[in-house]
């Protein structure tokens, strides 16, 4: 199946950016992999929490992503790096089926227009290759904060897939100013406003 967009780019933004993310592929440890990682602060964090997993961000926004993994390199974090490219690309032609132990899409841009719906991150064709790219006994976490695009999403995934959930993701406490999953996280929970999570995972083999 080819993918195909309104207008056209390449999946990598430069040869630098591809290189990293083949190689990434090729970790010998359990990778996990975010769809919009933004400024990077749940992949930094994760990265370092979790040393015997292999964390990949991909980010639209050249300018964030290459900061990010800027910020890696100085903090000397090995185990995890950030690619400028198109996420939704990528998940459709590269990234191997059965190859990630999770998934986490956190606060994507929701279009709020409705014919700007179809560009949302998480489309049938993103469900159904987010599903495939999960290793059984993995997990897609999942968190907004709009309330509409959180039902649509759900929805969607029960509909499309196999994974079993969604299950129910407490609030976690934040001990610190930026205990949060992610900045837009924090923007949110300081603002009073609600958050939604859910977690779908993938059944294991008999």
């Amino acid at each position: 199946m080819e993918f195909s967009l309104e207008s056209p780019r390449n999946r990598f933004y430069d040869d630098s950016e591809e290189n990293r993310f083949r190689a990434a592929l090729h970790s010998t440890i359990p990778i996990e992999l975010e769809i919009g990682s933004g400024k990077g602060l749940f992949l930094s964090r994760a990265a370092q929490q979790t040393p015997d997993r292999f964390f990949i961000g991909l980010e639209l926004a050249t300018k964030y992503a290459k900061e990010a993994q800027a910020k890696l390199e100085k903090l000397g974090v090995s185990n995890a790096c950030f690619i400028a490219c198109d996420a939704v690309a990528l998940m459709q032609q590269d990234v191997p089926s059965e190859s990630l132990i999770a998934v986490h899409v956190y606060f994507p841009d929701p279009w709020w227009k409705s014919k700007h719906k179809k560009r949302r991150v998480l489309s049938d064709e993103t469900i159904r290759n987010i599903e495939r790219a999960l290793l059984p006994g993995g997990n897609l976490h999942f968190w907004t904060d709009v309330l509409d695009y959180y039902e649509e999403a759900v929805a969607r995934i029960c509909e499309l897939t196999q994974l079993r959930g969604p299950f129910y993701v407490p609030e976690p406490e934040a001990t610190h100013s930026m205990d949060y999953r992610t900045h837009f996280e924090r923007r949110t929970r300081l603002n009073g406003l609600p958050v939604y999570r859910a977690r779908f995972d993938k059944a294991t083999r008999e």
